[in-house]
């Protein structure tokens, strides 16, 4: 740094002030600083994105299942109505409604004692339910 010294005060030179304003007005990150904070930011996306992969298609199961239980429901309310007799189809004739996407199949199996069976699948999963065992299973 170039300085003189007149009757007390300090006198830089004009280079030595422009050096110093452009270090004292830098502002911004360094490219290796953005560079560290987008590969942290891709750790965590790598370490987030797969527990979170299957969450929609448990939604999907979980709306079977319920449409599974409410059709049992309907069901069994049917055959106390109906001297015992089970209904077949989708169960829309009997006031049924599924979720959104879900599409159910009630089926009546011979007995003694009639009985009745129940699939359901959604249109955005591969994986179906059903009830045939008295326990809804999904596969």
């Amino acid at each position: 740094m170039h300085a003189s010294v007149e009757s007390g005060a300090v006198c830089l030179d004009p280079l030595t002030l422009k050096a110093l304003h452009m270090k004292t007005t830098k502002k911004g990150f360094t490219l290796i600083e953005l560079l560290i904070v987008v590969v942290i930011i891709g750790i965590l996306a790598a370490i987030a994105i797969p527990k979170f992969a299957n969450t929609k298609d448990k939604a999907y199961v979980a709306a079977m299942k319920s449409d599974l239980r409410n059709l049992a429901t309907y069901e069994e309310q049917y055959a106390s109505d109906n001297n015992g007799a089970y209904f077949t189809g989708n169960g829309t004739a009997q006031g049924f409604t599924p979720s959104q996407n879900v599409t159910v199949a009630a089926a009546v199996v011979a007995g003694p004692p009639e009985t009745w069976t129940a699939t359901a699948s959604h249109s955005q999963s591969a994986k179906t339910c059903d009830n045939s065992s008295g326990a809804i299973i999904c596969t």
